[in-house]
């Protein structure tokens, strides 16, 4: 069994589904605070907390766990600076008692959703695995924090561990069965489409004096269902012996916050108004990843790359979710 902390969010219900259809049995553990259970269309699902020790030992006491998927961390700059407790305590806190109840029932793996914000103002571009680590903002040194642990897990108790640092997850499931539903929304994309369906009256750039070709922040954007198939790689690693390591997670090229919304109206049709706001603490200017590692090591390499085709996945979900909200 592959229990998957946080799996009815975004990410975790797209790896949920790519263990489904490689054949593993998956149990997913979420509060649901950001994720919903009816993006739970495979495996079994129980709603519990991290922050309650005792609810996780009963499941590891009721469920043989082979590995555990972590993507249950808070994940958003801006409240990281805003609320740093929140993130400490969810992220590396409670992080922490899923490690101590693992330990005590004997469960060695861990693939952990880690992040590219914990290298910080990027010295070189694009970022290999070997950059300093400088985080900026408490998410970016929470998700540092854990790494430190699991390191220090590894060399004292055995624990086998995967990190995969996400650059910017997005698009859906081409099937349009799971895809993206913040509550409220954060990610530039589906906030982008959300002005075409006329939802929201505009999109704000957060600067536009970056030194950058135009202004705005450039990051790289990974399909999420690449993402997913990434995570069942790095599992099958584990489980073969093959030891611990960390990996990048992006697609190795950059788009601008302009770029993605001049390709968002090329694709839906609609005309995307924007306004410029000030800059945002803890944004760096550029973050491009280098995957060269995890691809020569474990063979993964992203299927859908070109941003019009990640975008359009997207707009596809969000469209058939405004069908479904009609009926």
């Amino acid at each position: 069994m592959i229990l998957i902390v946080g799996g009815a969010g975004y990410i975790g219900s797209h790896i949920n589904k790519e263990l489904y259809k490689k054949s593993y049995e998956t149990l997913i553990f979420d509060n649901l605070s950001g994720g919903h259970k009816e993006s739970v269309k495979w495996g079994s699902f129980i709603e519990g907390d991290l922050c309650d020790i005792e609810e996780l030992r009963e499941l590891f006491k009721k469920t043989p766990i082979k590995a555990v998927i972590y993507c249950g961390g808070y994940s958003l700059v801006g409240e990281s600076i805003d609320d740093p407790e929140k993130y400490y305590t969810n992220n590396v806190i409670n992080t922490l008692n899923l490690l101590k109840v693992m330990r005590e029932f004997s469960c060695k793996y861990l693939i952990f959703s880690s992040s590219c914000s914990i290298y910080g103002d990027p010295v070189e571009i694009p970022i290999s695995e070997d950059h300093p680590i400088s985080p900026i903002n408490p998410y970016g040194r929470s998700k540092s924090m854990i790494e430190d642990i699991l390191r220090d897990y590894s060399k004292s108790y055995g624990l086998e561990y995967i990190s995969l640092r996400y650059f910017n997850a997005a698009g859906a499931d081409k099937d349009l069965d799971i895809g993206e539903r913040h509550n409220p929304e954060t990610h530039l994309i589906p906030l982008v489409l959300d002005v075409a369906l006329g939802k929201k009256e505009n999109i704000e750039i957060f600067g536009d004096n970056y030194e950058t070709k135009d202004g705005t922040c450039i990051r790289d954007y990974i399909h999420v269902s690449d993402l997913a198939k990434a995570h069942i790689l790095a599992l099958e690693s584990l489980l073969l012996g093959d030891g611990c390591n960390v990996y990048n997670l992006g697609n190795s090229r950059g788009y601008s916050v302009r770029e993605i919304i001049n390709t968002a109206q090329k694709i839906t049709g609609k005309k995307i108004k924007y306004i410029i706001g000030g800059k945002r603490e803890g944004d760096p200017a550029v973050l491009i990843s280098s995957c060269e590692k995890i691809e020569k090591e474990l063979g993964w390499r992203p299927e859908i790359t070109d941003l019009e085709e990640i975008i359009q996945s997207a707009w596809d979900w969000q469209k058939r979710g405004e069908v479904r909200n009609e009926k």
